[in-house]
């Protein structure tokens, strides 16, 4: 059977971002500190408190999930933009796009009982366009906030499935269990086929979900409502960059009188031309 590889915190993005494009996954064991990932739930309690269960059964009966962590959890910043995972996602998605952006966040609480979610590539929202098949859209992170274990519904991923064919979602018997300890991190592309565990645990199973996609790309998650542009104000620079308040190409996404939005939001000036504008598209190093 396939494995997943397993990294230490202190390896390189340039060894874990070869695996990924080699198997489509990758686990770096024990990213986060204990005692930010307890913040972070800490933070998020009320919300997921409030937050209804799936209604059908891919988002899961039994299932919470609740988004908008830049808004909500101040502390869930530095997952969001973790240095070394967007190390990794720029070496993944860098060859297609100037900029990549934030996709989704969100904290997936799977109940006990929870069924197994259906096997399925995250980039399946854009199905609309066929992408080459070798191609790399997106990144998708989900980080452990407790313990993931067989039991208790780690997600289930199916290691070298990148190239498969769509019929391949119905390989159940070729998934293997993300399993990991609290603080660590599943990373896993939009072409890799995967799903979430079934919880057989009597304790709810929590993940904080976190994907990236190319610039160019409409968001899974809608940030300029999730976090408007008040919130986005008090973020650092290259968070507000990945949130998306930034150009993703020459001219794409800029505001009103052809202004740049990354310089509006902070009270600059922004430009007044595409011309000024092409040689100054943002990107996460700046």
């Amino acid at each position: 059977m396939s494995v997943i590889p397993r990294f230490a915190a202190s390896a390189s993005a340039e060894d874990i971002a070869q695996a990924l494009q080699t198997v489509g996954c990758v686990i770096i064991e024990n990213l986060a500190p204990v005692e930010l990932v307890d913040q972070i739930l800490d933070e998020m309690d009320p919300y997921i408190a409030a937050t209804p269960y799936g209604s059908e059964d891919f988002t899961g009966r039994t299932t919470k999930r609740t988004g908008a962590l830049l808004a909500r959890s101040r502390a869930s910043v530095d997952l969001v933009a973790h240095p070394l995972v967007l190390d990794i996602t720029k070496r993944i998605l860098g060859p297609y796009a100037d900029t990549f952006q934030l996709h989704l966040t969100q904290i997936i609480n799977i109940g006990p009982g929870g069924q197994a979610q259906g096997l399925h590539r995250d980039q399946w929202c854009f199905n609309m366009f066929p992408f080459p098949p070798e191609m790399d859209v997106e990144v998708s992170t989900i980080w452990a906030l407790d313990d993931f274990t067989e039991e208790n519904g780690a997600t289930r991923i199916i290691p070298n499935s990148l190239l498969d064919p769509p019929a391949a979602i119905a390989d159940t018997h070729r998934t293997v269990g993300a399993t990991m300890p609290k603080g660590s991190v599943v990373i896993y592309t939009g072409r890799t086929i995967h799903g979430g565990g079934a919880n057989q645990s009597n304790q709810i199973r929590r993940g904080l979900n976190v994907d990236y996609i190319l610039g160019w790309l409409r968001q899974e998650e809608n940030q300029y409502l999730s976090c408007p542009p008040e919130v986005a104000r008090t973020l650092p620079a290259h968070v507000q960059k990945l949130a998306g308040y930034s150009l993703g190409s020459y001219a794409l996404g800029y505001q009103d009188d052809i202004r740049d939005p990354f310089a509006v939001l902070n009270g600059q000036d922004g430009g007044s031309s595409f011309g000024g504008l092409n040689t100054a598209i943002p990107t996460l190093d700046q």
